[in-house]
């Protein structure tokens, strides 16, 4: 659906920041907590039939782990021309991400003070890569690629059967060869927990729909994940001198994903405004996915000043940004909030989705206000280091002990006053 804006912005921003902001409460919440305990309780036999009623009729317990013969297989089936484009992103995501790896640092004070931080990969993590409408072997080197540059040993991917041919060789172009066939809350269900066939992992990363989102929900403490997706979106920023045919194809491919994905234009040129409307309406109707594409909102904001754009910008916290003005760069500075950021005519989404090098799992559901793109970071836990001598502990012990009376700890304080009586 289209909607043009031209009176009280800011309000109707507002509304779109407010509709897509994560819910603590879900229709699915209660359904989601049964298929855990089911999963908890029941192990493999639960996802086998968990798969037989929204997969695959004939899903059997041997076809929950893909083995290594079938993953060579699917290798095998794919054209070369996928391999070399592929291979072109791998390079690009693994450059990127290399520039991210965290430093350990130690440094010793006066007195023999040591202090430092250690980082450690975690040891396990496992991917979720979705199924369903379409098929993304994008998602797995996305995912995989920042966990193998940090160091992560074990990476175990699980998607809904039947796994497409192209995620599975993707899957073993990064080396992951551990894969797993399951998909909506069970699969992360048996992520979490473990299963007589696959063992529990650290933390799960990689976006799926209500039920993997609400299911990461309910496990995170028990393990880690990177965060709660909803609906992708891309807000556009165009000026005048903006190609209407560039604006329409980005807001439309970012609402062919899903019915509850949104795009949005602002601009201060009514001429844009015409001609996007016009293009959205000759290009949409041709497109293979054109029933999800009418469904999903695309909203035109017409603004007096562009400098407008960056308030409608940090207010929503878009998941992709686009600046399709003159010297992009200079809104820079002013931009908060948004997940990856897009310079000028010809950066699009996609490029960023497939090829560029920083991971498209991005922030989404206005948490780019305080959330970030996934990355090394992600799979790194950090240890802090401290180390005193007696001289060291001599110099600060009354203090240590003044605060913790205060706070009446007073075991606190005999832990320290006790090296000194």
């Amino acid at each position: 659906m289209l909607k043009i804006i031209t009176k009280d912005v800011m309000r109707e921003a507002a509304e779109i920041a407010e509709k897509q902001a994560f819910k603590l409460d879900s229709p699915q919440d209660e359904a989601v907590k049964n298929i855990i305990r089911d999963v908890m309780a029941r192990g493999d036999q639960a996802l086998v039939e968990y798969a037989k009623k929204f997969d695959k009729e004939d899903f059997a317990l041997d076809d929950l782990r893909v083995s290594p013969e079938k993953i060579e297989k699917a290798h095998a089936m794919v054209n070369k021309d996928f391999f070399a484009a592929l291979g072109k992103a791998i390079q690009n995501v693994t450059a990127y991400h290399k520039k991210q790896k965290a430093d350990e640092w130690f440094e010793t004070l006066p007195l023999d003070v040591v202090l430092g931080q250690r980082a450690i990969p975690l040891n396990r993590i496992g991917i979720y890569v979705p199924g369903g409408r379409a098929t993304y072997p994008s998602s797995v080197i996305m995912a995989a690629i920042p966990a193998k540059v940090a160091g992560v040993k074990e990476i175990a991917m699980i998607s809904p059967p039947p796994i497409n041919p192209h995620v599975l060789a993707a899957a073993a172009e990064v080396g992951i060869t551990e894969v797993y066939q399951s998909g909506g809350a069970q699969a992360i269900a048996a992520l979490a927990f473990g299963t007589a066939t696959i063992p529990k992992v650290d933390k799960i990363v990689g976006p799926g729909n209500i039920y993997v989102t609400l299911a990461k929900k309910q496990v995170f403490g028990l393990v880690d994940i990177d965060s709660l997706a909803g609906p992708s979106n891309v807000l556009i920023v165009a000026d005048r001198d903006a190609e209407p045919e560039f604006l329409a194809a980005d807001l439309i491919s970012q609402v062919e994903h899903d019915p509850g994905s949104f795009a949005l234009l602002v601009t201060d040129s009514k001429d844009v405004v015409e001609g996007t409307k016009k293009e959205i309406e000759k290009q949409a109707p041709k497109l293979a996915r054109k029933e999800i594409i009418e469904k999903a909102d695309i909203t035109i904001f017409l603004v007096d000043e562009i400098d407008t754009a960056v308030e409608i910008c940090n207010l929503i916290a878009p998941e992709h940004l686009e600046l399709q003005v003159g010297s992009p760069q200079r809104f820079l500075e002013r931009i908060r909030n948004a997940g990856a950021v897009f310079l000028g005519p010809h950066s699009p989404v996609p490029v960023g989705d497939y090829i560029a090098g920083p991971s498209h799992v991005l922030p989404t559901g206005g948490a780019a206000r305080f959330a970030s793109p996934l990355g090394v970071y992600d799979f790194i836990k950090t240890q802090s280091i401290i180390g005193y001598t007696k001289p060291a502990l001599k110099n600060v012990w009354k203090d240590i002990a003044l605060l913790a009376k205060i706070e009446g700890l007073d075991a606190h304080a005999r832990a320290v006053e006790v090296r000194f009586s």
